[in-house]
């Protein structure tokens, strides 16, 4: 066993695991496969699936013991892209049809103004209102909403951007694979 504890030093020694941490591990190592010898367990019982993958198995160690940064759960690694390039598309296609939207100037809402009567109480005089001859005032009710909704996507593909650099800086070094 103890090719096993010289493979885990040197890759103790690759990952740059300081000499007299790694010594202490290898010490630790070799303590606990002697006693599992000595007591009938074989190193599979003690060590698992680990025992066929000495590198695995000493950055796994050297990570969870905080002396190398511990990589990242492939699972989250790959569902954190998954759900920033689906928020990205999104805010994509919110922008794209609020600035259509805005182009076309729909939806139009129609206003009809009549010269109905004027109520007898009045508190102060009313300006003059110029009214087309057909009667209709054609207005976009919907542009303020749409002018919103585009500074919100805006700011969406922004806060996404950012999202997406920072996630690029955030991860931590992976020691290449042998």
């Amino acid at each position: 066993m103890s090719d096993f504890v010289e493979q885990c030093r040197r890759e103790w020694r690759r990952l740059g695991v300081p000499d007299r941490l790694a010594e202490e591990m290898a010490a630790d190592l070799a303590s606990d496969l002697k006693e599992a010898e000595a007591e009938g367990v074989s190193a599979e019982e003690l060590l698992g699936s680990s025992v066929f993958d000495p590198s695995s198995f000493a950055a796994s160690w050297a990570g969870e013991r905080g002396i190398i940064p511990v990589p990242p759960n492939r699972r989250k690694a790959r569902r954190r892209p998954l759900v920033l390039a689906a928020f990205t598309g999104l805010a994509a296609i919110t922008l794209i049809i609020a600035a259509l939207l805005l182009l076309t100037g729909e939806p139009k809402v129609s206003l009809v103004a009549s010269r109905a009567a004027r109520p007898h109480f009045q508190a102060a005089p009313v300006p003059p209102t110029v009214i087309p001859p057909n009667g209709q005032v054609h207005a976009s009710a919907a542009a303020p909403v749409e002018w919103i909704l585009l500074f919100l996507a805006i700011v969406a593909l922004g806060f996404a951007a950012w999202l997406w650099s920072s996630w690029g800086r955030s991860r931590p070094p992976v020691a290449p694979a042998q």
